[in-house]
Parts: C-alpha cells; sequence; structure tokens
C-alpha cells in the first residue's frame, strides 16, 4: 500500500518530538499501523533556526495554510497551540477533507464542539490523546479501556509545573515565589506562569476528561478555577502535621445534582498514591462501578512523552482510514445523539471537607466562638491544630479540618468568623478530598 502522506504544523518542542519518535521508530510504527508513514511537509514561523529534530527530506515553509491545503497531505497534526491560529488551520484542514491530530488542550476544550462536528459531517477523525496528560493513554483508557464502566469520579495531577512547585514547598519548606522562579529558570514555567499556577491549563484538560467520562458537551466556561499562588510554606507543613500533601487537583465527579468540574488546591491524605506524585509527573485517578479505582501516572510533558501520545494518534488514524467513518471510536466516547446535557453544579453546591487556618487572639473563649459558629451550621470538626505564637505577632494560627459540608454553608460560616473581633483578617481554607 500506498504511504500515508502527514504535514505537522508547528515544529517545536512537541512537533519537533514526533519527527524524532516517528523517524526512530520507524520500523516498528510500520508493522502496528500496517502503511508506512511520512512526513512530508512541516510548517514553522523561522525556517533558519536550529531544531531538535533532523529535517531531511521534509518540505519546510513559514506558511501553515499551505500545508493544510495541500492535496497529497491525508492527515494534518497540529502542535502550534492556542486559539489562533490553530482554530482556523484545523477548521480549514477538515474542510479539505484532511484527518487531524491534535496536542492542543485550549483548541478542544474551547471549540472541540465544533470541530468534531465538522469532523463529523465530511467522515473525518480529529484524534488528541496528547493534549491531556502528556504520555499517559489517558483519553484512550477512558474512552475504550473503562467503556464498560459508569465513571463516578475522577481526580487528576494535571499540571506538572504546579505539581513540581507545591513538591519542593513540602520537600524544602520553601516559599511560593521563590520556588516558582526556580520553575522558569528550569523551563517548567512559562515567562508568564499564570495559564500553570491560576489553575486554567489544569480545567482545559479536565474539561477534556469530564466530557468523555461523562458524555457530556465540552463546557469549560462552567469549570471551577483556583489556582495555587495563595498556597504558603506554612499551609503545607500544617497540612503535612495532620497526615495530609497539598496537590492542585482537576476533580470531575458525577452527582444525582448534576456534574461537579471543579480545579482547586486540595488536601489529600498522605497514604493515597496520588498523594505521592511529585516534581512534573502526572497522574489521573479514575473510579469506575466495575473496576473500582485505578491510578494512571507518566510524563505530563516534554517533546518526546507528549510525540508518543501524538504518534499514537496518527497510528489510529491511518488503522481507520479504510474503515466505514459511522463505525469509528466516538470523539467524546458516547455517539454523537446520545450526549447528554447533564446540568453543571455551581462551586457552592459542592459538598467536601475543608481545611481552615485563622488566626486568633490567644485568650478564652475565642475557639468556642467559632465552634458555635460552625455547629449553628451544621460544620462538624475533624481535627483541631493550634500552634505557638510566632515571635512578634499578636494572633496565634489555629487550623481545623471539618467534615463534608456544602461550599454555601462553609461560606456563611466563614463570614461570620471573620466578623468576630478576635479573628485577624480573612479565613484561610483549602478542599479536602479523601478520594477513598
Amino acid at each position: 500500500m500506498n504511504p500515508v502522506k502527514i504535514g505537522i504544523l508547528g515544529l517545536g518542542t512537541v512537533g519537533g518530538g514526533t519527527v524524532n519518535v516517528l523517524r526512530r521508530n520507524a520500523d516498528e510504527i510500520t508493522r502496528r499501523a500496517g502503511r508506512e508513514i511520512q512526513v512530508c511537509r512541516a510548517s514553522t514561523r523561522d525556517l533558519t533556526r536550529s531544531r531538535i529534530c533532523d529535517t531531511t527530506g521534509i518540505a519546510l515553509t513559514d506558511d501553515p495554510y499551505e500545508i493544510v491545503s495541500d492535496p497529497d497531505i491525508q492527515i494534518v497534526v497540529e502542535t502550534i497551540g492556542g486559539e489562533t491560529p490553530a482554530r482556523d488551520l484545523v477548521m480549514k484542514a477538515l474542510a479539505n477533507g484532511k484527518h487531524v491530530v491534535t496536542a492542543n488542550k485550549m483548541l478542544i476544550a474551547l471549540h472541540g464542539n465544533e470541530i468534531f462536528a465538522a469532523a463529523r459531517e465530511r467522515g473525518l477523525m480529529v484524534a488528541f490523546e496528547a493534549a491531556v496528560a502528556g504520555g499517559i493513554p489517558i483519553i484512550k483508557t477512558i474512552r475504550e479501556g473503562l467503556a464498560g464502566n459508569k465513571v463516578e469520579w475522577l481526580a487528576g495531577i494535571i499540571n506538572g509545573t504546579s505539581n513540581f512547585i507545591l513538591t519542593e514547598m513540602w520537600e524544602k519548606g520553601r516559599d511560593f515565589a521563590d520556588v516558582l522562579q526556580e520553575a522558569q529558570r528550569l523551563g517548567y514555567a512559562e515567562a508568564d506562569p499564570t495559564f500553570d499556577i491560576e489553575g486554567v491549563d489544569a480545567a482545559h484538560k479536565l474539561t477534556i476528561l469530564a466530557s468523555i467520562a461523562f458524555g457530556i458537551p465540552l463546557q469549560f466556561g462552567k469549570v471551577y478555577i483556583e489556582g495555587i499562588t495563595g498556597i504558603t510554606a506554612a499551609d503545607v507543613k500544617y497540612a503535612e502535621a495532620l497526615g495530609y500533601r497539598i496537590k492542585l487537583l482537576g476533580i470531575a465527579r458525577r452527582t444525582p445534582k448534576g456534574i461537579e468540574l471543579r480545579v482547586h488546591p486540595t488536601l489529600i491524605p498522605a497514604r493515597r498514591l496520588i498523594a505521592n506524585v511529585n516534581g512534573v509527573m502526572n497522574a489521573v485517578l479514575i473510579k469506575g462501578d466495575a473496576v473500582g479505582p485505578t491510578l494512571h501516572y507518566g510524563a505530563g510533558a516534554g517533546a518526546e512523552p507528549t510525540a508518543s501520545a501524538v504518534v499514537a494518534d496518527i497510528v489510529d488514524v491511518v488503522r481507520t482510514l479504510t474503515s466505514d467513518p459511522e463505525n469509528r471510536v466516538p470523539h467524546l466516547a458516547f455517539q454523537p445523539a446520545a450526549i447528554s446535557e447533564i446540568p453543571i453544579l455551581p462551586i457552592e453546591a459542592i459538598e467536601t471537607a475543608y481545611y481552615l487556618r485563622l488566626s486568633a487572639e490567644d485568650k478564652p473563649g475565642v475557639l468556642a466562638d467559632v465552634t458555635r459558629i460552625l455547629a449553628a451550621h451544621h460544620i462538624s470538626i475533624e481535627a483541631v491544630l493550634q500552634k505557638e505564637m510566632p515571635e512578634g505577632e499578636s494572633h496565634l494560627p489555629v487550623i481545623m479540618l471539618t467534615q463534608k459540608v456544602t461550599e454555601r454553608e462553609l461560606n456563611a460560616a466563614v463570614r461570620e468568623i471573620e466578623a468576630l473581633p478576635t479573628i485577624k483578617g480573612a479565613v484561610k481554607r483549602i478542599r479536602l478530598e479523601t478520594l477513598g
């Protein structure tokens, strides 16, 4: 059979890594795909710069639109990232009858519904395994490996930058700002790290995971997002003393009232495997009704881990080039007509336990006032940790762990606690999940 010709948009970390993997493992990939795969064309903004891959035999251009319009190209691999011009290029590739492989989580989270509809109309595939958790085949796992399960919930460490920062704060007691600077120096964080440390990157990925887990449309705008910038070294230390670690989690849970979609710092019992995923590594914990909990761990970024997922998608597309489009695995796991408009719960309606840290005057009755307010809002206390007065301070830190309560009730209680004259400043809260 004739080779399948592909064009790659972008020759940066992921695009260059894809070329390297395709070339190094060409024989093995051909055996798996059933046909030879040739990278014929690639686009790059700067034709003169050095690259991580050998581009011998690849026609380079600085105009990606040439590739999506090339009649010889059968599969377009988009590794540019971002919304613009990626969305336009992908839509034009589909309009020109080309299958698409993308590593772009923002593109899928924000425009996936539109993109998948266009692909279905033309009987084409859009593969996006590399968009979530780098080299971990998590999308295929949920979409195919767990197809016999009703997914009850999933929780993931799906941003390596934030996980690196929290790991360093835990292991070495360092401050957030100090570790962030190191993450930037090491290349784990961008010059503008907002998407990573404020939870936006993780929310893009959670949007995709929730859609294929529960058969709902992609709804990035309904994800509750809270980053790690407010986490202090003291919080990490106090959590450890209580037997917990702090991780930035993306959590999606099916409830009788609707779907929870939330990204935020979370206390996890230190004994849980996912609590011990450190550095820039990623992990996703999935609870299915038949299989129970399964943990999927691996590199969440990097040239070749991500390229591993891109190449796997290319192989999948090549395998199905001659198959009946109506019988392919659906983009979002469920048949398009079965996608459900299950309501997404607002953050005030979710129910979880909490870590609370407050600064209180060291005098009799203060703790009793706080517990009275919590009891009035039906909030039970699981544990209390009272620390010594820091030198030069007039208030001492008090840490409490609550049992499960709705966020709406907690908000009301916190407002009353903060109004007490014996309490200084805002009450710090971090949500707590046992993930049992």
